[in-house]
């Protein structure tokens, strides 16, 4: 006889130790500053007795357990309480049936927080609770709304001064990447692949209402598809693609022989080698232009991308193809150089490996 298993599914995403103790430990003094200080703004002394309304709690581990979530920003926050606090209130004090106004008012706030983009499931607890205490008076809505609203401003000030100093964004953010040149141009990594408006068709088809910004979607995807590229990617090495007859500079000859030795090859930019040809800097012929006749050394740029000839060409594919370098040195353990690989290099071998899946793809149709 076979005995049923029961299993929890798998959470979403990996989560550490150290990020479940740290939005619990944020949930735990979130509410202790947001309680103090809501009992001193409303009565001008500091007490051991909180003032706290209960949906914050909600809202506390919403902010500091999934702060990245549109859910837990501050606009939905501040936005989604007060607003269903708002339609409670009215409920309540305009429907004398307790179970249709608490009805009303929870679909009612929903429908709110939809159409002004301040979703916030405690708002749902807020409306109805609002609704069933709301007093047959004017004063209801001061009575209600006003620890709300201070609860709301302060759990969200206590997580943007708490996430921020450990090490997380509050208010989320995604940042815009820009060009390396400050032009107006997609970053080259983003000028192929999907486009927004692929990525707007798509959550239309979807037809769901997510948990995910727009802008973390399209950030999570475009990882997705370099962590595929660098799977694809990862039997070719660098020690396979990398020009081996390098034309080098010498560290101490002038600046002016370094310039028409690099003119003679046809070349903008050469490693500068030691005398043991370990790379010590890279030098371009603008700087060897304004150098004259000091020595390469005093005219070298020192900042120069080194990988080791057994480097996988996908660990290339960010740094040559964000516009920051054009080529990277290839060196062995004692940082001598064996060969160099540009973007040209890593542009033919990514043709080559293109056009053989498009063949493999073909004869596999």
């Amino acid at each position: 006889m076979t005995r049923a298993r029961f299993a929890f599914p798998r959470a979403r995403a990996p989560l550490s130790l150290r990020d479940a103790t740290r939005a619990a430990l944020g949930v735990a003094l979130g509410l202790a500053f947001t309680g103090l200080l809501a009992r001193l703004a409303a009565t001008g002394q500091l007490s051991t007795v909180p003032l706290l309304v209960a949906p914050v709690g909600a809202s506390a581990v919403l902010v500091f357990a999934i702060p990245a979530s549109p859910l837990a920003q501050p606009r939905a926050v501040i936005g989604g309480n007060l607003l269903s606090g708002l339609v409670g209130v009215t409920a309540g004090l305009l429907i004398p049936h307790a179970l249709l106004a608490v009805v009303v008012a929870a679909g009612v706030a929903t429908l709110v927080m939809l159409l002004t983009r301040t979703l916030h499931p405690p708002g749902g607890a807020v409306a109805l609770g609002a609704a069933l205490a709301a007093p047959a008076s004017a004063a209801a809505y001061a009575t209600a709304l006003v620890p709300l609203a201070l609860c709301s401003l302060l759990i969200t000030v206590a997580a943007a001064i708490y996430l921020n100093l450990t090490g997380r964004s509050y208010p989320h953010r995604v940042a815009a990447k820009t060009s390396p040149h400050a032009t107006g141009d997609r970053p080259p990594g983003e000028r192929v692949g999907f486009t927004g408006a692929d990525l707007d068709a798509a959550l239309a088809q979807y037809g769901e209402l997510l948990d995910v910004s727009r802008e973390d979607l399209d950030a999570l995807f475009r990882q997705v598809e370099l962590q595929a590229h660098r799977r694809l990617h990862s039997q070719i090495r660098c020690e396979d693609i990398m020009s081996r007859d390098v034309v080098a500079v010498d560290l101490e000859q002038t600046a002016h022989s370094a310039l028409a030795f690099l003119q003679r090859h046809d070349l903008r930019t050469a490693p500068v080698v030691d005398g043991a040809r370990r790379v010590v800097g890279v030098v371009r012929r603008a700087e060897l232009v304004a150098g004259g006749d000091r020595p390469v050394s005093r005219v070298l740029d020192p900042f120069v991308h080194k990988v080791r000839p057994g480097t996988p060409i996908q660990a290339l594919l960010p740094l040559l193809s964000s516009g920051a370098t054009h080529e990277a040195m290839v060196v062995d353990r004692d940082r001598v150089l064996v060969g160099v690989i540009t973007q040209t290099d890593l542009l033919a071998v990514l043709y080559r490996a293109h056009v053989v899946e498009a063949v493999v793809a073909r004869q596999a149709a």
